[in-house]
C-alpha cells in the first residue's frame, strides 16, 4: 500500500532524515517511535506533502505521490489526526463525521442548496453511513452529543473516526494517546486495532506511550537523528540493545 524508498529530508543543511525504507500493508498497524527530534512527524509531513524530499520516493498503492501537494496526497486517499485534533466544538458528533464525508457524497452544489430529490437521498445515504461507522468504531452513543461536552478521549475518537470516513487506504495517526488516562488508552488500542483488521486501513502510528504501542502495532519502527535504527515485531523491539539506549535511555 505505502512505500517509502530511501527517503532523505533536509532543512537548511540540517539533515531531518536520512535515507528512511519503510513499508505499509492493509490491515496493518505499524508504529514509529524514537526520541523527541527523532524525524518522526518529518516522516509525517513528508508522506503527507506538507515537506518536499531531498532524495528517495514515496509510492501509495504503487503510484508516486511525493511532489504532489497536501491537497492532492488527501485526495488519493491519506488522512492525518494532529496531536491538537481540530474538531468543530459546536457541532455534535454525527456532524463532524459528515464533514469527513462530504468528499464521498454524490450531490451537486446546486442541488443541495435547492433541496433537490437527488440531494436529499445523498444526504440519508451519508447521515446513515456516518452513523454505521460510529456504531461500528464503538462511539454511537455520542452520535447526538456536542463535542465540545465530551472527555479529551472521546473527542479523540470522533477525530479517529471523522477521519476514516472517507474509506482512506492510509491513516496517519500523531500521538492519540496524549493526555489520556490508562483505561482510555486501552479504549484506542482497541479502535486502532479494529480500524486495521476490520476496515482494513493501514495505519502509521507516531506515539511516545510503550504500553501503546506493543498493544496495538504489528510492527515498530524506532528513529533517532533522522535514521531508522530498527525495526521489526514489538517485543524484539522492546529487547533490543540499540533501542533501549536511543529511545529508553538505557542499555
Amino acid at each position: 500500500m505505502l512505500e517509502l524508498r530511501d527517503v532523505s529530508v533536509s532543512f537548511a543543511g540540517l539533515q531531518a532524515l536520512s535515507h528512511v525504507s519503510l513499508s505499509a500493508r492493509g490491515g496493518e498497524v505499524r508504529a514509529l517511535i524514537g526520541p523527541n527530534g527523532a524525524g518522526k512527524t518529518t516522516l509525517f509531513n513528508a508522506i503527507s506533502g506538507y515537506v518536499p524530499l531531498s532524495a528517495g520516493r514515496i509510492t501509495l498503492d504503487g503510484k508516486a505521490i511525493d511532489g504532489l501537494s497536501p491537497h492532492q496526497i488527501a485526495a488519493r486517499g491519506v488522512r492525518r489526526t494532529f496531536q491538537n485534533g481540530g474538531l468543530f466544538g459546536e457541532l455534535t458528533a454525527l456532524e463532524n463525521v459528515l464533514a469527513g464525508l462530504h468528499s464521498r457524497i454524490d450531490a451537486s452544489f446546486a442541488g443541495i442548496l435547492f433541496g433537490s430529490r437527488a440531494a436529499r437521498e445523498a444526504e440519508r445515504a451519508a447521515v446513515a453511513r456516518a452513523r454505521q461507522l460510529l456504531e461500528t468504531l464503538g462511539v454511537a452513543h455520542l452520535a447526538d452529543q456536542p463535542v465540545k461536552t465530551m472527555s479529551g478521549g472521546q473527542q479523540r475518537s470522533i477525530e479517529i473516526v471523522r477521519a476514516v470516513a472517507a474509506e482512506p487506504p492510509l491513516l496517519l495517526l500523531d500521538e492519540p494517546a496524549v493526555g489520556l488516562a490508562p483505561p482510555l488508552r486501552a479504549q484506542l488500542v482497541e479502535l486502532i486495532r479494529r480500524l486495521a483488521g476490520e476496515m482494513g486501513i493501514a495505519v502509521l502510528l507516531i506515539e511516545h506511550a510503550v504500553d501503546l504501542v506493543m498493544a496495538a502495532a504489528d510492527a515498530v519502527a524506532v528513529f533517532n537523528g533522522g535514521i531508522k535504527i530498527a525495526e521489526g515485531a514489538p517485543a524484539a523491539i522492546r529487547n533490543d540493545p540499540a533501542v533501549l539506549e536511543a529511545y529508553l535511555g538505557h542499555g
